[in-house]
């Protein structure tokens, strides 16, 4: 929590936990850390960013979704 006695701060990472475990990681054994961290790196950089919609972002992807943002920024 960044903020003393507010629980709400650190929901979005907490969420994000508890999907990636949903996901990924209670579907997975690993032999090695790197065979996890690997695994990780591609689901978040290759599925959860690129190809998995987010209702809080209008069912849009992350990656879509910045490049709307940055393109009504510029």
């Amino acid at each position: 929590m960044s903020r003393k006695g507010n629980c709400y701060d650190n929901a979005c990472i907490e969420s994000f936990h508890g999907i990636l475990k949903r996901e990924l990681v209670y579907q997975s054994r690993y032999k090695t850390r790197q065979q996890a961290k690997k695994s990780l790196f591609e689901y978040i950089e290759f599925f959860y960013n690129s190809k998995r919609i987010h209702s809080t972002l209008n069912y849009y992807t992350p990656n879509e979704f910045e490049k709307m943002f940055k393109q009504q920024a510029g």
